[in-house]
């Protein structure tokens, strides 16, 4: 294990050397290569620095040094070995936050008050998390015997790990995607090969450093790579090398890797896009749920895939709910995500604000109203955050995920029609309702969603299962369950004999 007072000191190479750099983690060493691309700060617009542009040839490189590293190494079956990592690594996040920090804020347009949540520091104590649960996680269960053949037969499940993992992530949250996969992949004792979204490498590329230089995680353990070619993904998710396949995005992108990966029957786990769907029943309080409905839907400006970005209201009190969370709307300050009093950042990139505008567009045109919001602000990425009525429960915008600042309002006549509403959909990720307990509680059992908040209550936590149902996606990550999904299990059995016995 490396020591430095820095994440990383890149040397000269044929890049261009302004800006933030960073290198690849392949086998164990930090590369630089000859071809880049951009990393390009959302608030501004301007280059922030260049990441390597890693092509398929990097892609193999990083397999093979990952198959080495499960196949001949003890990796997979010291579990010591990987608790005083996974500490380590824990450690090296805590000691460089600020610096990571700094650099999500300028790359992924993440607040400060979002580093202090899911953007980073939540993400860190996933590390912790697992490095405290592979203590005291069971690898065996005991079946006990059964009589066969006029013999007794012991029988037993051993845990063991599920190979090597290629880790496709997300720009939205790249600290918690990334983290919620390498943590529990490697208390596991998985290898990974995780590659960056081609927005966001720079920070994913920095948690690899920091694994370099601050661990003793053998050589090939964890390869990071960035790269704009798609095809570098697809490299990764087709290799005969590659155990299982875990990738956070759309859904679209979700079903091609699935599709990809069914030739080798790769084990397939998938956290995909979500359209959900905030319930406020008629004995809410109105005012909670509007604040709620507002501030959720333009968190890191609507890019999240389990906001609720429908929100169905009784359609008695519709326009007093509309009125409410308009005013709401009215209150949240856009802008430099450095300055600590800024709530909501910019989109990521000046083709997902395109495609924003254009989806609320479109709305306006099928016959949506709108009610405030739909327009662009330069310098940057920035969209004011939108407010959308008379929404057809079918239409593009009510279907479709949008991943900015644009909340639907669909008024509903009962609690039975708003449920049919809010399962109308491919995606079931998450949910919301507002209500008296009782009520509230009998309405979210019937809702489709791998996860549900009541009255505002907080379910995400690194102890806490996330996932959805349907087009949503498959598996759980975080908690026990997401310990599990880099977990096989073998069972043995044994004639007793006088010796065994």
């Amino acid at each position: 294990m490396q020591e430095a007072t820095t994440i990383s000191e890149p040397a000269a190479t044929e890049t261009p050397t302004h800006g933030v750099q960073r290198r690849l983690l392949i086998g164990g060493e930090l590369l630089e290569t000859s071809r880049s691309f951009p990393s390009v700060n959302p608030a501004t617009g301007d280059v922030l620095g260049y990441a390597p542009d890693a092509t398929v040839a990097d892609a193999e490189a990083a397999v093979a040094a990952a198959r080495r590293a499960f196949d001949q190494t003890t990796w997979s079956t010291n579990t010591e070995l990987r608790i005083r990592c996974l500490e380590q690594f824990h450690r090296a996040l805590v000691d460089h936050r600020d610096e990571l920090a700094a650099l999500t804020i300028a790359e992924v347009g993440a607040t400060e008050a979002l580093c202090q949540g899911a953007q980073l520091d939540q993400p860190i104590e996933i590390v912790r998390y697992y490095a405290e649960l592979l203590k005291t996680y069971p690898m065996t269960e005991d079946l006990g015997n059964i009589e066969a053949r006029g013999k007794q037969h012991h029988r037993w499940v051993e845990k063991e790990a599920g190979g090597v993992v290629a880790a496709i992530i997300a720009y939205n949250y790249p600290n918690q995607l990334a983290l919620a996969k390498l943590a529990p992949a490697l208390a596991a004792g998985c290898t990974v090969v995780l590659k960056s979204a081609p927005d966001t490498p720079l920070v994913t590329l920095a948690l690899g450093e920091l694994i370099a230089l601050h661990t003793d995680i053998p050589a090939g353990v964890v390869n990071v790579l960035s790269g704009a070619d798609p095809e570098v993904g697809a490299a990764m998710t087709t290799s005969s090398d590659v155990d299982m396949v875990t990738f956070t995005g759309s859904t679209p992108t979700g079903r091609r890797i699935m599709a990809a990966a069914s030739d080798t029957l790769k084990k397939v786990f998938l956290e995909l896009g979500g359209k959900s769907a905030a319930i406020v029943v008629d004995d809410a309080d109105f005012g909670t749920a509007a604040l709620f409905s507002a501030f959720s839907m333009v968190t890191h400006a609507g890019q999240g895939c389990a906001l609720t970005s429908r929100l169905l209201v009784p359609r008695a009190h519709h326009d007093e709910i509309v009125e409410m969370v308009k005013n709401n709307f009215g209150l949240v300050r856009y802008g430099d995500p450095a300055d600590p009093g800024t709530y909501m950042g910019p989109l990521i990139s000046e083709r997902q604000r395109d495609k924003v505008d254009g989806m609320v567009k479109r709305a306006v045109e099928a016959g949506a109203t709108l009610v405030t919001g739909g327009e662009k602000v330069d310098p940057g990425y920035f969209y004011t955050p939108t407010l959308l009525t008379g929404v057809d429960p079918d239409s593009e915008i009510a279907q479709e995920e949008v991943f900015g600042p644009v909340l639907v309002v669909i008024a509903y006549d009962d609690d039975d029609d708003a449920v049919r509403i809010a399962n109308n959909s491919i995606y079931g990720l998450s949910g919301a309702v507002f209500g008296s307990q009782e009520r509230a509680l009998a309405v979210a059992r019937r809702i489709r969603t791998g996860t549900f908040s009541i009255n505002g209550g907080n379910y995400f936590s690194p102890d806490s299962p996330f996932g959805g149902y349907k087009q949503s996606g498959i598996g759980r990550e975080m908690g026990t369950a997401g310990l599990e999904e880099f977990l096989e299990s073998k069972t043995y059995a044994t004639v007793v004999t006088e010796e065994s016995a």
